[in-house]
């Protein structure tokens, strides 16, 4: 099953899309994903083989993830996300576990966010977040964008403490895909409860990277982006 994958995966890549792909994902020397690899695949299509391949065993999907292809650690991905759906227990726990032993290869930010809720942030629902937390501390960039992305799975449950949690630990950080990242999960608390993301902001929008208050602001009605943005800029208080 596994080189039938492969051959499939091949079967609908194209050149154009590959040189396309290596210009977007920023594989260039320096770029946040340097070296890597494409075939030229779209997403529809990798959705389209993850359902095929949905049955595939997870000895083989692992190898498949280990892959120097882009598309075809998509592939494991999306057919991880479907058996962890699917699965019962056991199988969600060794999906888990295979999941956080392999981020290493989960190293782009399509990779994180097609499959960290879904996993992580799932296994994690009824358990003790601390696995989080240690990744939002990690020095792998991939790894802290898996912490504030897999809250997306709480936020989808009406609950936003730890994404506000991990938000709070992110904003010193470098990075701008993990400010995108953070501010997009503030923006979706924001869309179920503007009260709770704009208690969070006030408390620290002086210290937000400003990428990452563009993005959690971008909903806002134009005053009151302007507002946060030139509080952020004047470090004064505002009330309401």
């Amino acid at each position: 099953m596994l080189d039938d994958a492969r051959r499939s995966v091949r079967a609908v890549a194209t050149p154009e899309r590959a040189t396309g792909s290596l210009r977007y994902f920023k594989t260039g020397p320096g770029e946040y994903g340097e070296g890597d690899k494409f075939l030229g695949v779209g997403a529809p299509d990798l959705r389209r083989l993850a359902r095929e391949f949905q049955a595939m065993p997870l000895r083989d999907v692992r190898t498949l993830l280990t892959s120097e292809w882009h598309e075809e650690r998509t592939l494991a991905l999306l057919i991880l996300v479907r058996q962890y759906e699917r699965g019962d227990q056991p199988v969600r726990a060794a999906i888990y576990d295979a999941y956080l032993r392999s981020t290493r290869h989960i190293n782009n930010w399509d990779l994180v966010d097609c499959s960290a809720a879904q996993i992580v942030g799932a296994h994690l629902a009824d358990r003790s977040r601390a696995p989080l937390r240690h990744l939002a501390k990690s020095s792998s960039l991939w790894e802290r964008r898996v912490a504030i992305i897999a809250t997306m799975h709480f936020i989808r449950r009406g609950e936003f403490d730890e994404t506000l949690h991990i938000a709070e630990m992110l904003l010193a950080d470098r990075q701008d895909l993990i400010h995108k990242a953070a501010g997009w999960m503030l923006r979706e608390v924001g869309s179920r409860n503007q009260a709770v993301e704009q208690k969070f902001l006030d408390r620290h929008v002086a210290a937000m990277p400003r990428t990452m208050l563009r993005y959690a602001i971008e909903k806002f009605p134009e005053p009151l982006r302007r507002r946060y943005l030139s509080r952020q800029a004047s470090n004064k208080s505002f009330t309401e």
